[in-house]
């Protein structure tokens, strides 16, 4: 049995041959997610490369790892004079290493949108990223909101079919706005994880690939 599959739930099916195929179906696409690497279609990490390399993409990437709580004033960080949620050890270790792993790769990010939370922009600064844009439409609305506001959803889908004519377009921002703005894919977005977009398709972009943060340097 597949993980994270309830066998009960599967005792309504009455036909053995149909619940055989849903099995089969949850269990590829468990098996796509636990990839570092997951393409939304068949991609080699080498041929991801290239295109990245080749600029003209749009990133829209979730901050790095935070606790979901707001730190003490004896715990933050020194320019978070606001006490707003911040990247753990493992965030900061993370959006460091994806930084250096985009400049050894040649990876060029020509333009970088940020949502004004604490984590957001010091995930753009460890990363060593150009200067952020700071957008309020990528905001979080204050640090556990469950979904974006329609504004702010059409917003974001709009510039994920706004490819850049040199270099890549970065978007760092929240679980709730990528929910919302992508609700086909953007449930189980992890932390630092990214949603890599090319100008493809009937919407005006396609899902190229899906990379979390730790993965960066595996793309070597």
């Amino acid at each position: 049995m597949p993980p994270n599959i309830d066998p009960y739930l599967l005792d309504d099916i009455p036909m053995m041959p149909f619940k055989r195929l849903v099995i089969l179906a949850i269990s590829s696409q468990a098996l796509m997610c636990a990839n570092g690497f997951a393409q939304s279609q068949r991609m080699s990490s080498d041929e991801l490369l290239r295109i990245l390399q080749s600029g003209g993409n749009v990133i829209v990437m979730r901050q790095a790892c935070s606790p979901r709580v707001f730190p003490e004033p004896e715990a933050a960080q020194v320019d978070n004079t606001v006490l707003d949620r911040q990247l753990d050890q493992t965030g900061r270790i993370t959006a460091t290493a994806m930084g250096v792993a985009l400049h050894e790769l040649n990876i060029p990010i020509s333009t970088v949108y940020s949502s004004p939370a604490y984590r957001a922009l010091q995930t753009v600064k460890l990363a060593q990223l150009p200067e952020a844009k700071i957008y309020p439409e990528l905001s979080d609305g204050g640090g556990f909101v469950a979904i974006a506001s329609p504004g702010q959803s059409n917003w974001l889908r709009y510039q994920a079919t706004h490819f850049p004519k040199g270099g890549n377009t970065l978007i760092v921002t929240h679980l709730a706005n990528i929910r919302s703005a992508f609700p086909e894919y953007g449930g189980d977005v992890a932390d630092g994880e990214a949603l890599i977009f090319g100008p493809e398709g009937s919407a005006g972009r396609a899902l190229l690939a899906r990379i979390k943060i730790e993965d960066w340097p595996k793309l070597k």
